[in-house]
């Protein structure tokens, strides 16, 4: 396994995303990724499933601290008292006396980011939470989050595959040492389509889905975590630091397309955002 660090925080480049699962698939699709290797898992009040995978982490052969738990914070609860009380909730609900990263969500306009910032600046104070983060956030309410913390922001968790590469987001956490977590790093599939990952997947014997999320751990400071609950697709997503990609396969298969970005941003949209 390969990671990425900033601020101290040490994270697995690949985790697992588990948006949409619930109930006993999400247990089971947890506990057979911890079995296979997995050390990062992603969550978020929003999913409705962070009981699950407390407790797929609490049942699994695995030490609480050798898995990297990330939860988010949803935008309604924003605000720094609310903030505070829906973490103490996905605790409880996680059955773990800290998460190793906490993110906001999504940006909310009509809270204070000093409110938000303040809040999780005090998570980290009581340890309750190890580091903090955002998730879709553009790089200007990036930058205001960063200016309210006194914790170093460590993520923006944004879209990212071939068709967003995220180009100027990814130059700015380069530059000031934050990790991009990539969501939907396949393009919710329609990257597997593509005919330069079909090629590139035939010369390397590798699976479409390899040659994609390897593009994207190949970028410096660049985790991503793909959501499956097939067995072979979890052991498949994981294997993939034996081969690397050229920087001339790498730009080849950067293809910028706002028409498709925003289909896969659709795919997601039509049960409910992200």
């Amino acid at each position: 396994m390969e990671y990425a660090e900033a601020y101290g925080a040490r994270v697995p480049k690949v985790g697992l995303g588990t948006w949409q699962l619930t109930g006993g698939s999400c247990y089971e699709t947890v506990s057979r990724a911890l079995e296979l290797g997995y050390r990062h898992i992603d969550t978020a009040q929003m999913y409705e499933n962070e009981t699950e995978v407390g407790r797929a982490i609490a049942d699994a052969a695995v030490d609480r601290d050798a898995v990297f738990l990330t939860t988010k914070v949803s935008p309604r609860n924003a605000g720094y008292d609310a903030l505070l009380r829906s973490t103490k909730e996905s605790l409880e609900r996680l059955d773990t006396p800290y998460v190793d990263l906490l993110l906001l969500h999504w940006p909310n306009p009509i809270v204070s980011v000093e409110d938000t910032m303040r809040a999780m600046d005090e998570l980290v104070d009581d340890g309750r939470v190890n580091h903090i983060g955002v998730s879709n956030f553009p790089r200007v309410f990036l930058e205001r989050a960063r200016d309210a913390a006194t914790s170093p922001i460590v993520t923006n968790q944004v879209q990212f595959h071939p068709y967003r590469p995220q180009r100027g987001l990814l130059g700015y956490c380069q530059d000031e040492g934050l990790v991009l977590t990539g969501y939907s790093p396949l393009a919710r599939g329609i990257a597997l389509e593509d005919d330069t990952v079909q090629r590139l997947a035939a010369e390397y014997d590798r699976t479409p889905a390899q040659i994609v999320l390897r593009w994207a751990t190949q970028h410096r400071d660049v985790v991503v975590i793909p959501k499956t609950s097939d067995e072979e697709h979890l052991a498949e997503n994981l294997a993939l630091f034996d081969f690397k990609l050229t920087g001339s396969e790498v730009d080849e298969l950067t293809k910028p397309s706002l028409r498709k970005s925003l289909g896969a941003m659709l795919n997601g949209l039509v049960s409910e955002f992200r």
